[in-house]
């Protein structure tokens, strides 16, 4: 497994990849690796030749008052995981590489990065996102590239920004892996108590609750409200928990959806946890 830090390394190593005609998968993430970005890395190299997984944590997506300076950094480990599942290559730039000295342009998404959900609350996110994720992709050149649903709304910005800016890179988006009871795995667990891990798990299952309500054509309203108050009762606070067309993110009164996707975010502690679900509609 190959480590690049330098841009014309990155581009001569692609190069001689385009020239075989290889596929080549890109797979993104801030480092502090678990099972989930693993599941990211199998399932692009069952779609592609080479896969690059890209580690960089990226102060652009980082409020003042978020955990930049905390967040987890845990190379050694991320490199083990990364070889145990063979790897090609690891594109790790520094800061100077991907925001130079000077650095003046920012991509800043609009549509489904306007939805009302992650953006009411970190109204900075998604510029920062796209901004890093738009580079990624013209330094990497991918054919594909594989995004976890456990970040629902931010896979859909992705998207978007692939589509609008016409590059050449499908965006794929890889199902959420979870903990035996249900917890979503991120990055951000492990600031979780010992009692706080015990109650974490209620979102996903106030999640799955209000899609098999939903799907036996209970009330929304009804549902969302219940599910609301099982979230706060269990010790969370709740920053949304929503209902919208799954490929728009549009309030569902807003379209005629033809599916529909379950999306939550709520603190326990000093921990801000995000998850979904999709619901399954009648045909």
């Amino acid at each position: 497994m190959r480590i690049v830090r330098s841009l014309p390394t990155l581009k001569r190593v692609v190069g001689k990849w385009r020239a075989r005609r290889d596929i080549i998968a890109l797979v993104p993430t801030m480092g502090a690796l678990h099972a989930g970005h693993l599941a990211l890395v199998r399932l692009a190299q069952r779609r592609a030749d080479r896969v690059v997984v890209s580690i960089f944590v990226n102060p652009a997506q980082f409020a003042a008052n978020e955990d930049l300076a905390t967040y987890p950094r845990t190379w050694t480990a991320d490199l083990a995981a990364l070889a145990n599942v063979h790897g090609d290559l690891v594109w790790a730039p520094p800061i100077a590489t991907m925001y130079p000295e000077g650095f003046a342009t920012r991509v800043v998404p609009e549509g489904a990065a306007l939805a009302g959900l992650e953006d009411a609350f970190r109204p900075h996110f998604f510029a920062g996102v796209a901004t890093v994720v738009a580079k990624l992709l013209i330094q990497c050149e991918p054919d594909i590239a594989v995004f976890g649903e456990k970040d629902y709304q931010q896979l859909i910005v992705v998207r978007r920004l692939a589509r609008d800016l016409g590059l050449r890179t499908s965006i794929v988006g890889a199902p959420t892996v979870r903990e035996p009871d249900g917890l979503a795995l991120s990055s951000r667990n492990r600031y979780l108590s010992a009692n706080e891990r015990v109650v974490a798990p209620t979102l996903y299952r106030a999640l799955s609750q209000c899609a098999t309500e939903i799907a036996r054509g209970k009330s929304l309203a009804n549902v969302l409200a219940n599910g609301r108050t099982a979230i706060k009762a269990a010790g969370f606070d709740l920053d949304y928990l929503e209902a919208r067309d799954s490929l728009t993110l549009a309030p569902l009164g807003e379209t005629g959806a033809r599916s529909i996707r379950l999306l939550v975010a709520a603190r326990i502690g000093k921990t801000r946890l995000i998850d979904n679900v999709g619901v399954k509609l009648a045909r």
